[in-house]
């Protein structure tokens, strides 16, 4: 393995300020395993305690590709990989996994017959010896349903009679199940809360509120001592009237204790909220996203809400519209452009109590084409297009937005495409990889990063300071990382200002650390 010191000579044009030349991060490669599962997915990274890694993926073999397990590594603090398990596993319902306390949980829902039920279930084991065990942490009778699990969580369908949803927090330090079964008069809907050690917080019954509402959601935060979880999401009325001007659901905040709830709405007329997080700041409950003007999704501005963390009631609400010059970082002088599809990255509270956070334009689309045989297939594509990034003050004004012009595109693994972004000391860094070797200059104000056709990744580092200035460079190149790195699945260790990238090609796999300065 080698270390080398980065220095990042920046090449500039209007927008990113005068040049100049600085160290940002430096980096070490790790030395290449050999690996016998081509076809994998990242499933997660996390620190093993004492400054090592681990790595758990999911395989696929076969000549058509398939699922046939889990396949967890474990790598020293030197990024040498010391042991590795195949956890051998046909035909499981696969939700997520982490790794916490020593131990490697992975979270399936299946379906028992015997029982005429669902259930949840965790199969986890110690990384230092590995021996995995069983445990049911939920079971809901119902009958069995096409697709339980809501996975979609913006066309999310009630009529199956039964469906659920899983959301963790940031730290998955905790997780919530939601159930929804109807059945001709019952229709009932529970909330399961579990901190990451399977021990059960809470289980609330809010079928009283899904009379007249239904509840797709999103988002949640959990306060410090894990007794009050807040839920952020759609609920989609059942019979009320509407006029072409409103949307048929509101997004709306639930607290859930083991005392009782509280239900917040986030209606304002002529004002649409989208993808809101709920996120503390100190002890300020903050849920902070976007709107649109018009109820075609269409994203206008930032939106920030200040609520009482217990009886939910709105201190503040806030609708900062997109700046001019945001908007011309994003389209030029082109007139009548749209936002949409944002999807929530990162966010971040300065010492200060500035927010900052960034966003990424997403959407899937299909098409058919024709095998080899004569067959066809459907094909979905995954597209990770333009970085959104804003600074709001503490009274959550905005104090400005950027635009980084992106286009990425991927049939496979996404931990490739997108990007990954790190905060420190009121400047946000961000990492993505393209095959290009310098972004396209647009103009002379705007450039934008495309994927590339080469099969060999460079990784590039954009730097937005406290003032929204903008500078970027190539800081590993492809002839030095020659396995594409998973640019958006690293570990971030905050206490050390590092990340770590798991990057992967065919039967080499390595790790690549990079320091914040």
């Amino acid at each position: 393995m080698f270390k080398r010191n980065i220095f990042l000579f920046i090449l500039c044009v209007n927008v990113f300020g005068a040049v100049a030349q600085e160290e940002f991060v430096t980096y070490t490669i790790g030395e290449k395993f050999n690996d016998k599962y081509r076809y994998s997915n990242m499933l997660a990274i996390a620190d093993d305690g004492s400054g090592g890694t681990v790595v758990v993926r999911g395989y696929y073999t076969g000549i058509i590709l398939k699922p046939k397990g889990y396949f967890i590594e474990h790598y020293n603090k030197d990024l040498e990989l010391i042991s590795e398990f195949n956890y051998k596993l046909k035909h499981a319902n696969f939700i997520d996994a982490y790794v916490r306390n020593g131990q490697v949980y992975l979270l399936f829902l299946e379906y028992s017959f015997k029982k005429n039920s669902y259930v949840y279930e965790v199969h986890r084991s110690p990384f230092t010896q590995f021996q995995f065990t069983k445990e049911t942490i939920l079971s809901i009778a119902s009958d069995p349903v096409i697709q339980p699990l809501d996975r979609n969580y913006y066309n999310r369908n009630f009529s199956s009679g039964f469906t659920t949803s899983v959301l963790f927090n940031d730290d998955k330090s905790a997780f919530a199940i939601t159930t929804h079964f109807k059945k001709r008069k019952a229709d009932q809907h529970y909330i399961h809360v579990f901190n990451a050690n399977l021990n059960k917080i809470m289980e609330h019954d809010f079928s009283d509120e899904v009379e007249e509402k239904n509840y797709a959601f999103e988002n949640l935060a959990f306060s410090k001592d894990l007794q009050n979880v807040y839920l952020v999401g759609k609920a989609y009325f059942k019979k009320k009237r509407f006029n072409a001007t409103e949307r048929k659901f509101q997004y709306e905040m639930v607290r859930i204790s083991q005392t009782g709830r509280s239900v917040q709405s986030f209606y304002t007329p002529g004002k649409f909220p989208e993808a809101l997080k709920p996120v503390f700041k100190g002890n300020d409950l903050l849920c902070i996203g976007f709107y649109a003007d018009r109820k075609d999704n269409r994203y206008n501005g930032i939106s920030f809400f200040k609520l009482n963390p217990l009886s939910l009631e709105l201190e503040k609400s806030k609708f900062n519209p997109f700046s001019e010059q945001f908007m011309i970082d994003k389209f030029g002088r082109e007139e009548d452009k749209a936002i949409k599809n944002l999807v929530f990255k990162g966010m971040n509270i300065t010492k200060e109590g500035n927010i900052l956070f960034n966003a990424e334009e997403y959407f899937t689309s299909n098409s058919v084409q024709s095998n080899s045989s004569g067959g066809r297939f459907k094909v979905t594509r995954y597209h990770h297009n333009d970085i959104i990034s804003a600074k709001l003050s503490p009274q959550g004004d905005l104090i400005w937005a950027r635009n980084i012009n992106k286009t990425e595109v991927t049939q496979g693994d996404g931990a490739y495409a997108s990007y990954s972004a790190y905060t420190k000391d009121n400047n946000t860094y961000f990492f993505i990889s393209t095959s290009a070797e310098n972004p396209q200059q647009l103009s002379d104000d705007r450039i934008m990063f495309k994927q590339g056709f080469s099969r060999n990744r460079n990784v590039f580092l954009i730097r937005l300071d406290k003032n929204g200035h903008m500078k970027y460079n190539k800081v590993i190149d492809d002839t030095e990382a020659r396995l594409p790195l998973m640019v958006s699945a690293p570990f971030i260790d905050r206490q050390k200002d590092e990340l770590k990238f798991y990057a992967k090609r065919g039967s080499k796999k390595q790790l690549v650390q990079v320091a914040v300065k």
